[in-house]
């Protein structure tokens, strides 16, 4: 699995543990984050990695800010993306299991790293469960592709 990471000023700490964590259980990823002291815009950052994983170019992709809620609302605007906010492992189980989300986001504020890492270790092993969840993806690709028609056509 190849994953897209990218974060902000506010969760740079989070973003090289995660990528520690990531290093050591051998999981390819890129970095598309902010660098160290360097501050940037979170919604660049957020459509950065939305966009790789919408392209196809990763399978999946691990946003971090301050409180996930930001990157999580950008990275929802880019066409194709589920991304959800991911504190607890109930969230990280169903983000991917029930609305087969291909984007986690988390907040450095909100939670601890031993939390982060454990909640990563639950989202990637996950997989869509499909059942009952495939007419609600389905539906939410539909009022997607719905919302881009209307768009074009105005």
């Amino acid at each position: 699995m190849r994953l897209a990471v990218g974060c902000d000023e506010a969760a740079y700490g989070l973003k090289i543990e995660i990528m520690r964590h990531l290093d050591n259980k051998g999981i390819e990823y890129q970095d598309f984050g902010a660098r160290e002291g360097e501050v940037v815009l979170y919604p660049d950052v957020a459509y950065s990695v939305a966009d790789a994983v919408a392209s196809g170019e990763y399978e999946r992709g691990i946003l971090m800010c301050g409180t996930g809620i930001g990157m999580a609302i950008c990275a929802n605007k880019v066409p194709g993306v589920r991304a959800a906010v991911c504190h607890d492992p109930f969230s990280a189980e169903r983000s991917r299991k029930s609305n087969d989300a291909q984007i986690m986001c988390m907040g450095e504020r909100v939670i601890g790293v031993e939390l982060a890492k454990y909640l990563v270790d639950i989202w990637l092993e996950c997989d869509f469960a499909g059942s009952s969840s495939v007419p609600k993806v389905r539906r939410i690709n539909e009022l997607e592709q719905e919302h881009i028609r209307k768009s074009i056509a105005t």
